[in-house]
């Protein structure tokens, strides 16, 4: 008798058309930010064609797949967001309809994107962010639902978890499905598995991203008499200086996460008329933190730049303060929120991560570990509520909201073993496979 994961080989085998196809079928329908309604009816449909135990749409209008295994165990996620960028402008796509979809044989990165290779792509916006890797997800859960049937027994939940919102990077879908839906439903989970994109290899964390908005005032004056007013752009002149000068060059270095960084990348100013002197100057920051940093020792590291520069200079004043956003869902939810996303990582040798490459080792695919440059919705799973993440995915980080969008679809086949593999393999483990993450 074949053993589970001689199955699921053979059943990962059987999908490949269909998940190919219900890839493309994805890529094929808008949902930028705010806009998900249909893909959300796609994904829901989907799940229910595929035999899961439970489909629902909570009030934001994230969707939820769960499929229970044989026996008690461990609720594992898999998350996925439906939202994605806008395509930009379609004359640098170099052919491709961003939402036609288009399979073809062309030139991509290998895994890890050494050289150029022939593979079958489909191509379009979201390609590689993150819907290759959602269907991957929903086709792993479709394959448990296989060997169940089949008669083999396992441990534990499958979630699937599709949220809205995650691209303006507020969480806000997240958030609300962690800390109501699933708390109104008596949902629990005990680790994340995250379909952003990871070529394959096994993804431990990211640096954290605050936005701030820094305001240094002045005093109006007519444009044709300067010296009766104060510049507040004039003023703001020291305290980019110090920013750039000396605040980044001290900031602290993650040996996996990589270095924290600051940007200034926005200025503004008010009145903002060419005749006036103007009395505010708005400096947007961007500030990526690691790894025992969060929002306020980020901005205390610049309110004391501020403190520094007013008692050398009376007229020099100013504030900061993390920037929020108001989020409203397609389902009519809005939500005022901070734009601050925690860091986090975990170790290669957490039992996790360990029982993870293990999974991928048993179906014949090599263990390779990163991390991401940008940020995702495990800012929350891993980075706020401390439980073990992790990202995997078919999809490759380089191409995402780039006008080059495409997802190799022998990946995709791959991650619909590995997702499934993984799961098998960790609901399996011991108390300290669930520890919480520490750093």
């Amino acid at each position: 008798m074949k053993n589970i994961f001689e199955e699921l080989k053979e059943i990962k085998e059987e999908f490949k058309t269909q998940v190919i196809e219900f890839a493309q079928k994805l890529i094929q329908t808008p949902s930028i930010s705010g806009t998900e309604k249909e893909i959300a009816d796609i994904y829901l449909s989907e799940m229910e064609k595929l035999g899961y135990d439970e489909v629902f749409r909570d009030d934001m209008g994230n969707v939820v797949g769960i499929i229970n295994g044989t026996e008690e165990g461990p609720a594992i996620m898999y998350n996925s967001h439906m939202d994605h960028v806008s395509p930009g402008d379609v004359n640098n796509w170099e052919g491709y309809d961003p939402y036609g979809g288009k399979i073809d044989i062309c030139l991509v990165d290998n895994q890890d994107k050494t050289v150029k290779e022939l593979a079958e792509c489909i191509h379009g916006r979201a390609a590689s962010d993150v819907k290759g890797g959602a269907a991957a997800q929903i086709y792993a859960g479709a394959a448990l639902v296989k060997l169940r049937e089949k008669g083999f027994k396992f441990k534990g939940r499958f979630i699937f978890t599709g949220v809205v919102q995650e691209e303006p990077a507020e969480m806000v879908g997240m958030l609300h499905l962690v800390d109501k839906t699933f708390k109104e439903k008596g949902i629990t989970y005990d680790a994340m598995v995250s379909s952003e994109a990871s070529s394959l290899k096994l993804y431990c964390g990211h640096r954290g991203r605050v936005e701030f908005l820094a305001t240094v005032y002045g005093r109006t004056s007519h444009g044709s008499a300067p010296w009766l007013g104060i510049n507040a752009i004039y003023k703001s002149i020291p305290l980019i200086n110090k920013i750039k000068d000396e605040l980044y060059p001290s900031l602290q270095k993650d040996n996996e996460l990589g270095q924290a960084s600051i940007s200034l990348n926005i200025i503004e100013c008010s009145p903002g008329a060419l005749s006036i002197v103007p009395d505010k100057c708005m400096l947007s920051i961007d500030r990526r933190t690691i790894p025992g940093e969060n929002a306020e020792i980020a901005k205390e590291q610049i309110e004391k730049i501020i403190k520094e520069l007013s008692e050398k200079d009376p007229e020099f004043k100013a504030d900061i303060k993390v920037k929020s956003a108001l989020e409203k869902s397609y389902t009519g939810i809005e939500y005022k929120v901070p734009k601050d996303m925690a860091p986090w990582k975990i170790g290669v040798e957490h039992s996790f991560v360990k029982a993870a490459a293990e999974a991928l080792e048993t179906v014949g695919q090599p263990v390779k570990y990163g991390y991401w440059d940008f940020g995702t919705d495990a800012s929350k799973t891993a980075g706020i509520d401390r439980k073990p993440s992790i990202g995997y995915s078919p999809m490759q980080e380089q191409y995402a909201h780039t006008p080059y969008d495409k997802v190799r679809t022998d990946y995709i086949v791959k991650a619909v073993e590995g997702n499934a593999a993984i799961f098998l393999k960790v609901v399996e483990g011991n108390d300290k496979t669930f520890e919480l993450l520490e750093w």
